[in-house]
């Protein structure tokens, strides 16, 4: 076997086996995409807001007292709006990075719903996927993209959220 032919029977076979690992997988539906998606933010909104903003309070309440008088008595400042802001940021990259990776790609949204996210190739997902997956999130209107085939953070980060049960 000459090594053109081998290099064709190798990528063959890589076709063939992802092919396999995708077929074993059915694709969540949108319903159940649209539930992890409300479930998670909740859980965003309440739970981890909640920590991390307290946390934030603290730490500027402590650090610069004034400045954090003056940006709490005026709530409608550009100062409180991209703190909080920033604070929203960091609790999607943190919770959706940490879950997607720690616990092999759920979150408690997809745990209530039986799915998972996995690479297309069916395999599990690394720090970079999650993280990618996380920060692919936040572009603007990213959300509406689940009405398409596949929402931009499954598709640019080639990932796909499949039925675990």
């Amino acid at each position: 076997m000459d090594n053109n032919q081998q290099h064709t029977s190798e990528v063959e076979s890589i076709f063939s086996e992802e092919m396999h690992n995708l077929a074993q997988y059915e694709q969540a539906t949108k319903g159940q995409r649209a539930v992890n998606l409300i479930v998670d933010n909740i859980l965003m909104s309440w739970g981890l807001s909640y920590i991390t903003g307290t946390a934030v309070g603290y730490l500027l309440g402590t650090l610069f007292p004034e400045y954090t008088l003056r940006i709490v008595e005026k709530q409608d400042s550009i100062d409180f709006f991209m703190i909080t802001y920033l604070v929203a940021i960091f609790n999607y990259l943190i919770y959706y990075t940490i879950c997607e990776k720690a616990f092999r790609g759920y979150t408690l949204g997809k745990l209530i719903t039986g799915t998972r996210a996995v690479r297309q190739d069916g395999g599990e997902l690394t720090i970079r996927d999650a993280f990618l997956r996380s920060l692919s999130r936040l572009a603007p209107f990213e959300p509406f993209s689940g009405f398409g085939d596949s929402p931009w953070h499954d598709s640019w980060t080639k990932t796909t959220v499949v039925k675990a049960r």
